[in-house]
């Protein structure tokens, strides 16, 4: 509240409480039976009201006995009867709270006027002069009209937020014609009292009655035909406004934003003073100003992009036909002019019509500003939302050239506060519906959840029609980008990435699991979401569980139990909310290559829409899955050994390029180990090549497992491994070929059944044997040599006649 309000309240509060006090003080009464008939039909009084229908607002006509305890009564008795009667007017609310603080005041406030009606009306300056006593009751009651409704408007204003002046001119000033009207009635009540007594004059008080009841009467028969009327003409606007929601629905990017238009422009129109038929007419604009976008094409108003000169020519036609439709409504108050001209611009450089500074509706501008504040601080299909504060300076910094710098400057004060109102609005507001009748049917029989029973296998679900508009539009441009998307990249993580977020836009969902088939059991290639580890961990065997079910029938499945996963139930445990699992197989050239899951917390939570979306992008997926698995296996064969499945000597150049290279960045020290299989020739010799091949797995799969996880372990070829060992030192690195040496040879003897083979190492470390690759590995290929040649010398007769296994080009 401004600290003049409060000064102002302070001050009233002040003079009433001391009028009050003083009353209580030196109260006494002439005439107690006359005293105490006024105070009852004064209190009796408190609950009749007068109003005026078009204006907010009543008014009890406890005034007019007020005013007779002015012309009659001293000041004590006076203050006494208008506090009695303010009291009992508060208390008698049914239904409405009592706010003691306001009934405190609002005594204060009465107490003050009386007190400034009673000296005006007994002023002996005035009397002095020969003013005569018509006029003095005139201005007595013009003084009780003022100080009272001003005292009543400061509270109003600072509760409001509003300006003390425009709101004692909409909620007091019409109330000044019944005080003056009341001041001639009490002045003939007064003059009957002097020629006949009070108690004769009091009989007039039955036909008064009478009187207003008639009045209220009238005033009922008016408010019904007004109402009424208001009712009829609104029936225009509301069909209008429901019209325009539907054109914003078409843009889910958009959504809310007409809603958030019209609370800020009702609040700066109020703030700026506009008179009421100028809100009204704001208040209808602000949702129908986008109403001439019917006009354009919807690939224009959509585009994600900037709009070439030709689409925007298209674009500027909207204003214009806005107001030629809104034209045919024939609103009782300016609606039109200010749709044509919301895209003017303070400086003249607008369109349709090049309108600049007042020119321009005073509407218009208000909705110019807010519009483009809101267009910044919400996302759009070419850009991001900014934030709001950085929105508001964008709009701030073109004051003066394109908006009304008098409505920039109300914005900028109050758009955080307009901001909470807005949306304070939205999530209060009703939802309109529409009867969807959508038939379940039975769950599959293969061990899930049961059929829900006959009665409620139908079930009615409300629908918001604007989200349907919406939900309609956002669906087709998915299933297009979805298209374009898939098979635009042979990478399967970046491909299932992509699909993951635009299938949350039409199917929602809580996780997501994509299963590839391999060997008769389906794997996760892709999870997001709720339980992501459980989900990873999953090995679904063909035809066990739901997916399981999916892929070897062929059939989806709706609203599936994900309890029934293998393996998912004991993992998750009780943490799980996953509740509703929607999955459908994956139908590639070959074959079903595996299945697409969505899981949900809420029970029964997908639809057949969902399924019928899934079902028409499931080929797609499966055919993009097929295409990024192969491309995966021919990317995987270059680089990877067939038979171990180890690096193979092309990837091993390349990685050991790089380690020698992030060794001399970093200064730390790097180990390489060459080694052989000797008497590998024996085992091929003795049991066949594919014995031999069992040999060359389990040595392999030996010393993957016998190194660190960063250790690298790859296959030169034929019997030949090479390790590439980071941040191992050379003492370090002669213990760890030994430890290798015993592990795989003894892999070697149980694929075998004999102890046949051994393994000849031979090591390097960077930088004291070389300072790049193939130093390092020349140097490791003569010490493994050297290290044979001793195995060689030292062994028995049967074994002396082993051939040398590492070729000897690597080492030229």
């Amino acid at each position: 509240m401004p600290p003049f309000l409060k000064a102002i309240l302070a001050l009233v509060a002040s003079v009433g409480a001391t009028a009050l006090g003083f009353s209580l003080l030196d109260f006494q009464s002439a005439d107690p039976v006359r005293y105490l008939c006024y105070l009852v039909v004064a209190i009796l009084a408190s609950g009749l009201k007068v109003a005026m229908p078009t204006l907010s607002g009543t008014l009890s006509v406890n005034f007019l006995f007020v005013l007779v305890g002015i012309l009659e009564l001293s000041l004590p008795e006076t203050v006494m009867l208008a506090c009695a009667a303010t009291v009992v007017e508060a208390l008698w609310r049914p239904g409405k709270p009592v706010r003691v603080l306001h009934v405190l005041y609002g005594s204060a406030a009465v107490a003050t006027a009386v007190a400034g009606a009673h000296s005006v009306y007994h002023s002996a300056f005035l009397r002095h002069r020969g003013v005569e006593e018509p006029i003095m009751i005139a201005l007595a009651a013009a003084a009780l009209f003022l100080l009272h409704s001003l005292a009543t408007a400061v509270l109003i204003a600072g509760l409001e937020r509003g300006g003390l002046f425009r709101t004692w001119r909409v909620r007091s000033f019409w109330t000044l014609p019944y005080y003056l009207v009341g001041a001639g009635i009490a002045g003939v009540y007064h003059l009957c009292t002097r020629l006949v007594g009070w108690q004769t004059s009091s009989l007039i008080l039955p036909a008064a009655y009478l009187l207003y009841r008639a009045y209220r009467l009238y005033e009922e028969r008016l408010d019904d035909q007004m109402k009424h009327s208001d009712e009829m003409s609104s029936v225009h606007l509301r069909t209008i406004e429901a019209l325009a929601l539907a054109i914003e629905a078409k843009d889910h990017t958009t959504h809310g934003h007409l809603q958030r238009v019209q609370v800020y422009a009702i609040e700066i129109g109020k703030e700026l003073g506009l008179a009421e038929a100028e809100l009204e007419a704001l208040r209808a604009a602000s949702v129908l100003h986008d109403i001439g976008k019917l006009a354009v094409p919807e690939h224009i108003i959509s585009k994600p992009g900037r709009l070439t000169p030709e689409e925007f020519e298209k674009m500027k036609i909207h204003p214009v036909v806005g107001a030629e439709i809104l034209e045919q409504v024939q609103f009782p108050y300016p609606v039109a002019p200010i749709v044509r001209s919301h895209h003017e611009r303070w400086d003249g450089a607008g369109y349709p019509s090049g309108l600049k500074g007042e020119e321009i509706p005073i509407g218009a501008r208000i909705l110019s500003a807010i519009d483009c504040l809101d267009a910044l601080a919400t996302d759009r299909q070419y850009r991001r939302a900014l934030p709001l504060e950085e929105a508001m300076n964008v709009v701030a910094r073109d004051a003066g050239k394109a908006f009304d710098p008098r409505v920039v400057e109300v914005l900028e004060r109050r758009h955080v506060q307009l901001e909470q109102m807005a949306s304070a609005r939205q999530d209060g507001k009703s939802k309109l519906s529409s009867d969807a009748r959508i038939e379940r049917g039975e769950a599959p029989a293969a061990g899930f959840e049961a059929s829900r029973p006959e009665k409620d296998r139908s079930r009615t679900e409300t629908v918001d029609f604007l989200s349907c508009i919406a939900a309609a539009r956002q669906e087709v441009h998915t299933l297009f980008e979805l298209a374009q998307d898939l098979g635009a990249s042979l990478s399967l993580d970046e491909t299932l990435s992509v699909l993951a977020v635009r299938l949350q836009r039409v199917v929602p969902y809580e996780s997501m699991a994509i299963y590839v088939q391999r060997e008769g059991v389906l794997h996760p290639a892709f999870v997001t979401g709720e339980n992501f580890r459980v989900f990873s961990s999953l090995e679904i065997p063909v035809g066990e569980g739901l997916t399981g079910w999916v892929v070897e029938n062929r059939k989806p499945i709706v609203n599936g139990n994900p309890g029934v996963e293998p393996g998912y139930g004991s993992q998750a445990g009780h943490s799980s909310v996953l509740r509703s699992a929607l999955a459908v197989p994956l139908e590639g050239l070959a074959g079903v290559v595996g299945a697409l899951a969505l899981y949900r917390a809420e029970k029964d939570a997908f639809t057949r829409d969902h399924l019928r979306i899934l079902l028409a992008i499931s080929g797609k997926v499966a055919l993009s899955v097929e295409n990024a698995l192969k491309y995966k296996q021919a990317e995987s064969s270059a680089t990877t050994d067939y038979l171990t499945g180890l690096p193979n000597a092309r990837s091993l150049f390349l990685h050991l390029d790089g380690e020698v290279s992030r060794s001399r960045r970093q200064g730390h020290p790097l180990s390489l180990l060459v080694c052989d299989l000797d008497h590998f020739k024996q085992v091929n010799d003795r049991f066949g090549h594919l014995e031999g091949n069992r040999v060359l797995k389990a040595v392999a799969s030996a010393l993957r497992a016998g190194c660190r996880e960063y250790d690298y372990v790859a296959r030169m070829g034929g019997d030949e491994f090479v390790l590439i060992l980071p941040g191992i030192f050379p003492q370090d690195a002669q213990a760890k070929a030994g430890r290798l040496s015993a592990i795989a040879e003894l892999a070697a003897q149980q694929a075998c059944g004999e102890s046949i083979c051994t393994l000849s190492v031979g090591t390097a470390d960077y930088p004291a044997d070389g300072a790049d690759a193939e130093q390092l590995l020349s140097v490791a290929d003569r010490r493994m040599y050297a290290a044979k040649q001793n195995r060689k010398a030292s062994a028995t007769p049967a074994r002396s006649s082993f051939e040398l296994g590492w070729n000897s080009s690597v080492v030229q």
